[in-house]
């Protein structure tokens, strides 16, 4: 379950080339273009230019480099053609690469043109909500503990947490043990130790935190139809805390623990 600091380092390589994905996707005005033209960009950027693997694609017979999940969609969205970015929506757009047999998961939800208040507010909290999950990783807590800080933080600004999906341990597969969810009580649950890496992703929703599968057999959608938003990194336990192997250039994690502790 754990991994050595050699396998480590090859997937903060990925995580490294990941980051630089969304750093594209950050360029992009997306009104107006359809999740397939982002999906395309994205497989052609993974293979033509770092040439790594678009990794999801082929895994378990799905057959694109992302999943585009807009608005009510709280997972696994599928990109189409058809489908297109609207000004005011939201969108989350969920990437896993893999480096030299060594993989990487993110995702990052991005406003499309002028959003609402109340949209941008659920984006906001579910960012703040995975930090909050991340600054309690260290050696000798525990998975409830993790849970717990996401589930807590939603709570407090009126949001539902999903709980029919949750992160996983990540290497040279991209499902491996543990499940690591993102509700739960402190001190309970399996305790960590350095060189464990795993994904935390909490999915927050407006409304109830119930789900159903739409008949793509693929497509998560909120029950009540309202808004869903959802954040992920990749972590590797530390010998004192916690390292995100997905950090993005813009991001400094200690800023964002520190102020994920006082929100």
């Amino acid at each position: 379950m754990t991994k050595k600091p050699a396998e480590i380092a090859l997937m903060a390589e990925s995580g490294r080339l990941l980051a630089s994905v969304f750093g594209r996707l950050d360029q992009l005005n997306l009104v107006g273009m359809s999740t397939m033209q982002v999906n395309d960009l994205v497989d052609s950027f993974i293979v033509d230019e770092l040439r790594a693997r678009p990794a999801s694609k082929g895994q378990y017979g799905y057959g694109y480099a992302l999943n585009s999940s807009r608005n009510n969609v709280v997972c696994h969205g599928v990109p189409a053609e058809d489908e297109l970015l609207r000004d005011g929506d939201i969108v989350n757009f969920d990437i896993t690469l893999e480096k030299n047999g060594y993989l990487a998961d993110s995702s990052k939800t991005y406003l499309v043109g002028a959003v609402s208040p109340e949209a941008a507010r659920l984006v906001q909290v579910t960012y703040e909500a995975m930090w909050k999950g991340i600054s309690a990783v260290r050696p000798g807590a525990q998975l409830g503990d993790v849970g717990y800080a996401i589930q807590r933080h939603a709570q407090r600004h009126g949001y539902s947490v999903v709980r029919e999906y949750c992160g996983h341990g990540i290497g040279r597969e991209m499902h491996e043990p543990p499940q690591v969810l993102h509700w739960g009580r402190p001190k309970t649950g399996l305790i960590l130790r350095e060189g464990m890496v795993f994904t935390i992703e909490p999915m927050l929703n407006q409304g109830r935190h119930m789900v159903h599968t739409e008949d793509d057999g693929w497509t998560v959608v909120t029950s009540d139809g309202q808004l869903s938003a959802q954040f992920e990194h990749t972590v590797a336990v530390t010998r004192d805390g916690v390292q995100v192997l997905t950090l993005r250039p813009e991001e400094n994690p200690a800023r964002l623990c520190a102020a994920s502790k006082g929100v």
